[in-house]
């Protein structure tokens, strides 16, 4: 479907709409085609088989690239664009490229990694299964990142230019400003807390043409209470039933969050000395990145080498099996953030059957995936083919979100000197989707699109 609201670019929407996965956004300005955000569909089978279908159009029409953060529902489809022939650059910030370059290639690694459990297993519909891609594509699409940095102008070419702003999200994330020299189109990113306890708050914008927002909390308020008191009550009546505490945490962003939070918590003599594993080469990686990055989040040195010192950082495949047959309390931080592969895992199907643990998320379950599964009271999963009884006491810290809240979104929105002619809500479910729109439409009286699956919209 095609919408016209001038002349000036076109947007098509090719994902992240109805679904807070697969953020990719094409912006035409003449001959000139940009990608903003280049996502993997995550959750539901039936987003999930979009990454295997052909993409809306030929990579190699492609001019570019914009990332606004590392997380791989904004980046993961990369290796895939590269190896059907974009050759383009990819824009990012240095740290998301620092970030791309351990997240990317470890989801190559996991792909490849399922398909050979699933023909060893013979759980696959498919003969042979096959990953969507490897490592070595991964590895090849990395050569493309172009790190720029922050609130400098970028010549994309054909009078186009981009700058990146801090949004606060994660590391190196950032809001992504196309504008040539009559109009400016703003893409939010995955915009993050303005008193977040790690990272800085985002850049305030004053004016924007155009506006791409995201919604993953556009119908909820994050509970206000300090989530170090709901944490120590999980971690204390867990352990004294004598039970693990499991944490699927996202390796960039969360895990960190979560190793300063436990830090402080032993620090105050809150929690017991419990032995804290960290299971997560990629989020070990990215825990140096982010103490390697001192100035783009609110941890100093000694606070970071700190968070570095709580855990004991796993890293053979020997010892990570090692743990299912430990016993006792203890806390083990391992990846993804929504159960959706990894070493995970395996952990699940050993801990999650006892009703003694405690399985605790700490992030935003799309729906579709084993996390948001268990929240909503599943009481088997399926792992490898096979149905894992849930036994375990299923909690979530929703106050740790590194997304705004409805509220905050519009406090931001807040400080634009003037409505822009349109604004576009993309990034969230549906209901969440249309809650955001309902709140802006009541509180500044700004024009609203929900746009739809491949839809593009003509800008003026």
């Amino acid at each position: 479907m095609r919408v016209i609201l001038g002349g000036w670019v076109d947007i098509q929407f090719l994902g992240a709409t109805g679904t807070v996965t697969g953020s990719r956004y094409l912006v035409t300005c003449g001959a000139k085609k940009v990608l903003v955000d280049c996502g993997l569909f995550q959750g539901y089978k039936q987003l999930r088989l979009r990454n295997w279908a052909p993409f809306p159009l030929d990579p190699r029409e492609i001019d570019a690239v914009v990332l606004t953060h590392a997380h791989l529902d904004h980046s993961g489809y990369l290796p895939l664009l590269v190896k059907n022939g974009f050759k383009g650059k990819v824009y990012c910030s240095a740290a998301t490229r620092d970030l791309c370059g351990i997240l990317l290639p470890d989801s190559g690694y996991l792909q490849e990694e399922e398909a050979r459990y699933a023909n060893k297993r013979g759980f696959s519909k498919h003969a042979p299964a096959l990953p969507l891609y490897t490592v070595e594509d991964a590895v090849h699409a990395l050569r493309q990142l172009t790190p720029v940095g922050f609130e400098l102008d970028v010549d994309l070419g054909a009078g186009l230019t981009l700058r990146l702003i801090p949004n606060g999200h994660i590391l190196g994330s950032a809001c992504a400003l196309l504008h040539d020299t009559h109009t400016r189109l703003l893409f939010s990113g995955d915009l993050g807390r303005p008193h977040d306890l790690t990272m800085l708050p985002p850049h305030l914008v004053q004016r924007t043409d155009y506006l791409v927002i995201e919604s993953t909390y556009g119908n909820r308020r994050h509970d206000p209470t300090d989530p170090r008191i709901e944490l120590a009550d999980i971690i204390n009546r867990t352990a004294a039933r004598g039970g693990m505490v499991l944490i699927p945490a996202f390796a960039v962003g969360r895990t960190q969050t979560l190793l300063h939070y436990l830090r402080l918590l032993k620090d105050a003599g809150t929690i017991p000395d419990l032995p804290v594993f960290l299971n997560s080469p990629l989020a070990t990686s990215a825990t140096d990145i982010f103490c390697n990055h001192s100035g783009m989040h609110r941890l100093t040195a000694a606070q970071c080498q700190a968070m570095c010192n709580i855990a004991h950082y796993v890293a053979s495949v020997e010892e990570s099996k090692a743990l299912n047959r430990r016993k006792g309390p203890m806390i083990i931080i391992s990846a993804s953030g929504m159960a959706t592969g990894g070493r995970v895992l395996h952990h699940l199907k050993a801990f999650a059957p006892d009703a003694r643990n405690t399985i605790l998320f700490s992030g935003y379950q799309a729906g579709g995936t084993r996390g948001a599964a268990m929240l909503n009271g599943a009481e088997a999963i399926k792992i490898h083919g096979e149905y894992i009884p849930v036994r375990a006491e299923v909690a979530a810290l929703d106050n740790l979100s590194a997304h705004a809240d409805y509220a905050e979104i519009i406090d931001w929105l807040r400080h634009f000197d003037a409505p822009p002619r349109a604004t576009f809500i993309t990034h969230g479910e549906p209901a969440a989707a249309d809650a955001l729109r309902h709140h802006i439409e009541e509180q500044l009286k700004w024009r609203v699109e929900l746009p739809d699956y491949l839809e593009t919209v003509s800008l003026e």
